[in-house]
């Protein structure tokens, strides 16, 4: 039970041309009772803040006498200065992301390419740079995705990928590293998905979350399969700001997606949002606590620690959350996923762009680049004779208890990150091979 305590601070009002209505972000107490009280109201959660153990909400004007209407209520709140504000136009739109993607390509043509994976329901396209020392060829090596803003108000996430595109180009050739990550990597990074959502919030309402599907939008990021409402993790009201659709990947924006991942079978993806500092790997719904390779737990846990955010699933840190892009890519195409979401409370969907864009993707480097890294470390890896084999089982060494199944590319090649150890592999399909006492403390290349 609450009891309401009003320890009210400074009030940030969202007001002018490009606000419907009043609203408020609200900060309250973080523990498991408020973040249960927000969700069973469908309130707009924004974000949470592990180091001071605080969660904020964008509230309007009736939300929030709702709450001070809870006779049970003990609630403790604030009015967070400058949180609920227009975003820095500083911060790229969706057609200022097209013009930093072609002049890209036309500064580097030799290490990128540009593809349009799809398009919106406005007929923006969606464009994913692939960055590669052949471009244009489909090599057998390992493939790394990359994306931003899910999310049309998360305005931070796009500069993260278009400092990543602009570091790889401009260090390749000079920086060892780079060149051997472009080299030996096919990087894909689409710098932001939700292009109509985007010119929405530019132009019309500066929270705006979602898609703009029939006006009231829907939240691409609660529109996937797997999951898809199955654990009161979104709503099927079109007003709420996790409105999850009418049916599983209804919209195109989720299909563009969907297709592009099948089809370059990505090792890692990183999905960029804001706000909490936090890193979220598989899956989204409770009790599901851990995937079944503890590498991805493991993975995550290290981000964390090179970024100083908090690592764990989507209900331990936030809430149930269904149909999101990380579990279906992990259950449908065993990509290891992690979302990461860039700054926090008291800093917001709109931080003042001079004070914060390079703070925050300087910060966030060291996560996408741990995961190049990664590529080389416990790893088996390598290719198979075309249709002669079509999974992997892994064990540890000298049990029968299969840790993971494995499903072979469709090229033949297999890249199995795993936490150091020593293991036995079951080759299966039309033929069959097993490879025992293999020790994985780096990156083991086989060819079958």
């Amino acid at each position: 039970m609450f009891n309401w305590k009003g320890s009210l601070l400074t009030l940030a009002l969202i007001s002018g041309s490009v606000w419907s209505q009043d609203a408020f972000i609200v900060r309250f107490d973080l523990n498991d009772g408020m973040k249960k009280f927000l969700r069973a109201n469908e309130f707009d959660i924004t974000g949470v803040n592990y180091k001071t153990n605080e969660i904020e909400a964008l509230l309007t004007t009736e939300e929030l006498n709702q709450i001070k209407a809870e006779k049970s209520a003990n609630f403790k709140f604030a009015f967070p200065q400058n949180l609920a504000v227009e975003p820095d136009d500083e911060y790229k739109n969706p057609e200022e992301i097209a013009d930093f993607v072609n002049e890209i390509h036309a500064k580097y043509p030799d290490i990128t390419t540009v593809k349009v994976i799809g398009k919106t329901l406005e007929g923006r396209e969606i464009l994913a740079v692939k960055i590669s020392d052949n471009p244009m060829i489909d090599e057998v090596e390992p493939t790394v995705l990359v994306n931003a803003m899910h999310h049309a108000r998360e305005v931070m996430t796009p500069e993260i990928t278009t400092d990543m595109i602009q570091y790889l180009t401009s260090n390749y050739g000079t920086d060892d590293q780079v060149t051997s990550w472009v080299n030996n990597t096919e990087i894909w990074v689409i710098p932001m998905f939700n292009m109509d959502g985007n010119n929405k919030m530019w132009n019309e309402d500066s929270m705006w979350r979602k898609n703009t599907r029939n006006d009231h939008g829907v939240d691409i990021n609660r529109n996937y399969p797997t999951g898809w409402n199955s654990c009161n993790g979104s709503s099927s009201n079109t007003r709420a700001q996790d409105y999850r659709g009418t049916a599983p990947a209804s919209e195109p924006e989720t299909q563009a997606m969907m297709n592009f991942v099948e089809s370059i079978k990505p090792v890692f993806n990183i999905s960029y949002h804001s706000y909490s500092e936090i890193v979220i790997y598989p899956f989204g719904c409770r009790p599901n606590k851990t995937p079944t390779t503890e590498a991805v737990e493991a993975i995550g846990a290290e981000i964390g620690k090179k970024l100083d955010y908090k690592p764990g699933t989507a209900w331990e840190l936030l809430y149930n959350a269904d149909g999101g892009d990380i579990d279906w890519m992990y259950t449908t195409h065993q990509v290891i996923p992690f979302v990461i979401e860039v700054n926090s409370t008291g800093v917001g969907f709109h931080p003042e762009y001079t004070k914060w864009r390079d703070k925050t993707v300087l910060r966030n480097r060291p996560g996408w680049m741990h995961l190049f890294s990664r590529l080389e470390g416990p790893s088996l890896q390598g290719a198979t004779v075309a249709n002669d084999y079509n999974l992997i089982k892994i064990f540890s060494a000298g049990s029968s208890k299969v840790l993971q199944t494995y499903k072979i590319n469709p090229d033949g090649s297999f890249y199995i990150i795993l936490k150091a150890g020593t293991y036995d592999f079951s080759f299966e399909g039309t033929k069959s091979k097993k490879l025992t006492g293999v020790e994985i403390t780096k990156k083991v290349e086989v060819k079958i």
